[in-house]
């Protein structure tokens, strides 16, 4: 008996949102030389971390847009599945570069205990409340796309984190005019890097699930299997493997075990069918095998050793 699949493709417009993130890359570009000028006119520690971290929206935004491009290439010779799945390694990329931010933005708050220094607090009011307005441009910009795809909320969350670290820095600028503060200013960094730090640890486990060819997160393997299992002409079922081919596309291999009655082409065509409208598995490679003939690891349903 042989094996059989099925593949159902995600239809989209291929340049949709590509205008969108190239304007977005500029602003954030500009907005990262101003902040970095004001935040070393005003002494402001904060400002130089927002800098940085709008810094690190446009490099996201970037990596998003080129990994975009490479991700709608087709399958060859090379890459037979395809180059989807770099939207994965760029969002990854991109949430490491949030880590290592957010790492040496608690290094410099820290330090700046020890060596405080005085800050000019409209110069920060100023340019934050500029940087905010372009945050949340950007956010907009960005938003829809971030719906579908992981990439692109990856640099998405970038720019939330960066708007909110705006308004924290606005705060700093405005206690440090009323009264004088000017130990908030690294109390903000650290915030924003606390805030920074908490949002790659909930984003990043759904990015390494995908790269590590993960089950889909809402699927239970036992439902799956035994659903198989009872389907008519089914004997057993084992050798199943569950994974993420993309972030929207689910794939399933097993070795489907044939009753003695059972037509081979109506019990694989019923199958696939069944685990494309139930569990929304629309890659799925069976090998069908007779009762009495089954492979070596028949008795392993879920992998193999």
């Amino acid at each position: 008996m042989g094996a059989s699949h099925r593949h159902h493709h995600h239809h989209v417009d291929p340049d949709a949102g590509d205008a969108k993130i190239a304007f977005a890359v500029g602003v954030n570009l500009l907005l990262t030389v101003a902040q970095i000028i004001g935040g070393v006119l005003a002494g402001s520690l904060s400002l130089i971390a927002d800098a940085l971290h709008n810094l690190s929206d446009a490099v996201s935004l970037i990596i998003a847009f080129v990994a975009r491009k490479i991700g709608r290439r087709p399958a060859d010779a090379q890459m037979t599945f395809g180059y989807g799945r770099i939207e994965a390694v760029a969002a990854l990329i991109n949430y490491t570069t949030l880590v290592v931010v957010a790492l040496y933005l608690v290094f410099e708050g820290i330090m700046r205990f020890f060596q405080p220094s005085e800050v000019t607090g409209w110069i920060i009011v100023v340019i934050a409340g500029v940087a905010l307005v372009i945050d949340l441009i950007t956010a907009a910009l960005t938003y829809r796309l971030s719906k579908t795809s992981m990439n692109i909320r990856a640099a998405f969350l970038h720019n939330l984190a960066d708007a909110l670290g705006s308004v924290a820095v606005i705060v700093a600028g405005t206690l440090v005019i009323l009264f004088k503060w000017h130990w908030v200013d690294p109390v903000v960094t650290l915030l924003i890097a606390g805030y920074i730090l908490w949002q790659a640890a909930a984003e990043m486990p759904s990015v390494m699930r995908l790269l590590m060819l993960g089950t889909p997160p809402d699927m239970n393997p036992a439902e799956v299997i035994d659903t198989m299992s009872a389907q008519a002409g089914v004997a057993s079922v084992h050798h199943v493997h569950l994974w993420m081919m993309g972030e929207h596309e689910n794939a399933i291999e097993a070795h489907v075990v044939l009753t003695a009655q059972a037509d081979p082409a109506l019990t694989r065509t019923g199958l696939q069918k069944m685990l494309k409208d139930r569990f929304k598995l629309g890659h799925s490679t069976l090998q069908i095998e007779e009762s009495g003939f089954e492979c070596a690891q028949s008795q392993r349903r879920l992998g193999h050793a």
